[in-house]
């Protein structure tokens, strides 16, 4: 049956026959004005210090560009899985949005050759700036986009057209500059309440595994992404999951809705830490000195912040310019 997720496209090329098409209906709720190796020997090491369970080597390479490869080997007794944890620190934000460029680039060719799609999860916030490089060549031509399933790990209650849109700041500064398919862009409903359009982004995820557009996590029976790619607040909150909130404990629902948020505007859809945390590859890009001590909470677990629980099936990397690992 096909799914009534809301989830509209935005303009681009039409739909890949391979692919579920989204019935035209859909299209109503989108407003009109809106379109659409490096070598070991390359690196010397400059110091060693600890970081939570594991450690963290401070590297330096001959562009300048600084790494903090975290080791973790510590297998948690809940699930029994090895935790895979890197940082990587960069002198300048610039060299950060080029590495992460490739590091995304490198998953998508990866995917669409094993499985033919690439499920990929976006925050809002400074992220979107940190994707620019990807809108360049050589990823804007040699990037498969066809094969992109392009989703919100949390979204706010408001129209697409709306400044506070996550919609729309992707929409602005990204996926109106790459051929992504539209039926493969899924936003909220933005017209049912909070808690029907999580429960509605919910369905539409559920009917996407059905497809088999979205895997599953073979040890958590969650959605597993193939890619998400997540800020980080000054307060080291990560999608719409603050620090103390009720929320952070959800342990059941995919989707959830918050309406007392702590930062406006107050309701919002949001992803869940068990789907979060069952994403194959997660990258957390962090920048500012103003973000320096929640990075240090959560990478030094001496803090209660929603960041110090993000984990991903395969791979967690941190990327981090210096301001905000100034701390560490």
């Amino acid at each position: 049956m096909a799914s009534s997720c809301f989830l509209r496209s935005i303009l681009f090329s039409s739909l890949p026959t391979s692919l579920p098409s989204r019935s035209d209906s859909l299209s109503a709720f989108f407003p009109k004005n809106l379109t659409c190796s490096s070598t070991a020997s390359l690196f010397e090491s400059l110091s060693v210090s600890s970081i939570g369970s594991g450690s963290i080597r401070i590297l330096t390479d001959r562009r300048g560009k600084l790494s903090a490869v975290k080791s973790m080997a510590t297998k948690t007794a809940e699930i029994g899985k090895e935790e895979k944890k890197r940082v990587e620190i960069f002198d300048l934000e610039e060299n950060l949005a080029i590495d992460l460029a490739k590091f995304t680039a490198d998953l998508s060719d990866k995917f669409c050759k094993e499985r033919g799609a690439f499920t990929v999860v976006v925050s809002g916030g400074s992220l979107i700036k940190s994707l620019r490089k990807l809108v360049e060549s050589p990823y804007v031509d040699s990037i498969d986009w066809s094969k992109w399933h392009f989703f919100w790990v949390d979204e706010r209650v408001v129209p697409k057209h709306h400044d506070d849109s996550n919609y729309k700041l992707a929409y602005d500064s990204f996926l109106s500059k790459v051929p992504i398919p539209p039926g493969n862009v899924y936003a909220i409903n933005e017209s049912l309440s909070a808690e029907a359009a999580a429960d509605d982004y919910e369905t539409c995820l559920k009917h996407l595994v059905k497809t088999n557009i979205l895997r599953v996590s073979e040890s958590t029976g969650f959605p597993k992404f193939d890619l998400m790619l997540l800020g980080m607040g000054p307060d080291g909150h990560v999608a719409s999951l603050f620090p103390g909130h009720g929320l952070c404990n959800e342990s059941k629902k995919w989707v959830t809705s918050i309406t007392d948020s702590p930062k406006p505007p107050s309701e919002r859809i949001t992803f869940t830490f068990p789907v979060i945390n069952s994403s194959a590859h997660i990258a957390l890009v962090v920048c500012g000195s103003g973000k320096a001590e929640a990075v240090q909470a959560a990478l030094k677990k001496t803090g209660d912040v929603p960041a110090g629980s993000v984990s991903a099936e395969d791979e967690l990397v941190w990327f981090l310019d210096k301001p905000a690992s100034s701390k560490l």
